[in-house]
């Protein structure tokens, strides 16, 4: 049976399409560095959002990243993404363990005008998500065998795709899946293969 957290912590207020690319590119290097995808000495500790947040040292990583986090902020700015998700596959089984959403939500206005919140306060709201991905190695499962991993990005039809960018399947899991905090816009929630059934 899934389980499903929500909180009411729901935010409305003109994204920053640099902030969101960002915290998704931090947000990536934490689940790589949590969930052990790389050996953990690919990487450093860098203090972010008030954090000590996990980066990458693997160039060939860094660079896929960045490359992806560009390409990503350009159609957050012109509100083309729905959603960012990433994968983890077994590299002998091919079967998805892990697909970690993040969901863009549109523009919310309201009286006719798009409501900002201060630097100060998106950034504890950040900090509160990053803990969650942080915490999360406590509830799931430990991953089993070599791992890779891939970033799925749903966008509009009308845009124009990268060419070294390739279609690919959802890579869905039924198994167990927990909602984690909202911010910025961004609703995230982790499905995972639950091993027990």
């Amino acid at each position: 049976m899934p389980v499903s957290t929500k909180t009411s912590n729901e935010i409305t207020l003109k994204g920053s399409a640099a902030i969101i690319a960002e915290f998704f590119g931090y947000s990536i290097n934490n689940i790589l560095y949590q969930r052990g995808i790389y050996p953990p000495d690919e990487f450093i500790s860098k203090k972010q959002y008030g954090l000590p947040i996990f980066v990458t040292t693997n160039n060939e990583l860094n660079t896929y990243i960045t490359n992806v986090m560009s390409q990503l902020q350009g159609w957050i700015e012109n509100g083309k993404v729905q959603q960012l998700v990433l994968v983890v596959t077994s590299v002998q089984t091919k079967e998805t363990l892990e697909r970690w959403i993040f969901n863009i939500q549109k523009e919310t206005v309201s009286n006719g005008e798009k409501v900002e919140k201060p630097q100060k306060e998106i950034q504890s709201e950040i900090q509160a998500i990053i803990r969650q991905i942080t915490s999360s190695v406590t509830f799931l499962p430990l991953l089993e065998g070599q791992c890779t991993f891939d970033l799925l990005v749903y966008t509009d039809q009308d845009i124009a795709i990268p060419q070294t960018w390739e279609e690919s399947d959802p890579k869905h899991i039924t198994n167990q899946s927990v909602r984690l905090l909202q911010v910025h816009k961004v609703e995230t929630a982790v499905a995972y293969k639950n091993y027990e059934e």
